[in-house]
């Protein structure tokens, strides 16, 4: 059985070889635009399409960066994972590219789209009850059985660093445009994405403000931020979106995203769904609940973007099509 290597935070050069080891794997997804919603907004935003990364989210980058790092003993042993869909597709798909079997541990009220999609990619699917569970105890358990991998959904330096090269894409193309960001909103659950893009984006750009949005009642990163201590979120909450739904930040994440945000920002499940709505009239594209936090926390006024350049990542666009069109219904 392999031995688990020594956790550090990454930092700048991490994120630079995790886009060497992700090109030609990777999809660099564009930066989406629309004048008029800039006009009424009173500045320029800028949507970073990650629904169009391999499995439909980021979680791709962090994964293949991660699996693709391992000897190929540990290979052989094969990796175990725990996600409510976009980790669990992520590291589904790598795994699947590099040869591994995948054990996913996934609650069962995940959509139905990504339990299937994790299982067509040929990892072996084991589904919890996410309110009476605990995933970590079960992944552990079967890490010891199988003698395999953990591979965590964000507090791994290896996983922080592939969704970084998300920052640097932005970073590319916005100087592309001949602008600079003023503020970039990004997702949170337990903060790998938002701490990879603040590794790239800080050292790019320093005067950039940078923002984790998370949902009303899981904003476990925005109090710990504003208390300079990892908080917990209260049992029992609950929120349709379910790829944001942890109980607390990363060690790890948390001690990159307490130096290098801005802030944390909350926003209703009435404001994000109001945001896939706008997402989809404005730029032609499909996000889950837990994608569009962060362009909700614009559209809604939570952050305030008038005069400014502001970069929205949406992360993910894995919606079960029943919930998305009753959505779309009940918010256009």
């Amino acid at each position: 059985m392999p031995s688990s290597p020594p956790f550090e935070l990454p930092g700048y050069q991490d994120v630079i070889a995790a886009a060497h080891r992700l090109r030609g794997h990777a999809v660099e997804t564009p930066l989406l635009e629309n004048p008029l919603l800039n006009e009424q907004l009173g500045g320029r935003l800028l949507i970073k399409a990650e629904p169009l990364q391999r499995t439909g989210s980021f979680k791709f980058r962090g994964a293949y960066n991660c699996l693709c790092r391992l000897d190929q003993d540990t290979r052989d042993w094969g990796v175990v994972a725990y996600s409510s869909g976009n980790h669990a597709q992520g590291v589904a798909y790598a795994a699947r590219l590099l040869g591994i079997h995948a054990t996913i541990v996934m609650p069962a009220d995940a959509p139905a789209l990504k339990i299937e999609a994790t299982k067509a990619y040929g990892a072996e699917v084991v589904l919890y009850d996410r309110f009476e569970q605990s995933r970590e105890e079960i992944a552990d358990r079967l890490v010891e059985e199988k003698g395999a991998t953990l591979v965590r959904p964000f507090d791994d330096p290896r996983v922080i660093a592939g969704q970084g090269t998300v920052g640097l894409e932005i970073a590319s193309q916005i100087d592309e445009l001949g602008l600079a960001p003023d503020r970039v909103a990004v997702p949170c659950s337990g903060g790998g994405l938002v701490a990879g893009c603040a590794l790239a984006l800080s050292e790019l750009y320093p005067e950039c403000s940078l923002f984790a949005v998370e949902p009303e009642g899981h904003e476990d990163t925005l109090h710990s931020l504003a208390s300079g201590h990892i908080r917990t979120n209260p049992p029992g909450v609950r929120s349709f979106c379910d790829a944001l739904l942890v109980e607390r930040p990363g060690d790890l994440t948390f001690g990159i995203n307490r130096c290098l945000l801005a802030g944390g920002l909350a926003v209703s499940d009435k404001e994000t769904a109001e945001a896939m709505v706008t997402a989809f009239h404005h730029f032609k594209l499909v996000l889950e609940p837990g994608g569009a936090v962060a362009l909700a926390a614009v559209l809604s006024g939570k952050l305030h973007m008038e005069g400014t350049t502001t970069v929205v990542v949406c992360s993910g666009g894995n919606v079960d099509p029943e919930l998305f069109q009753q959505v779309l219904a009940e918010n256009s």
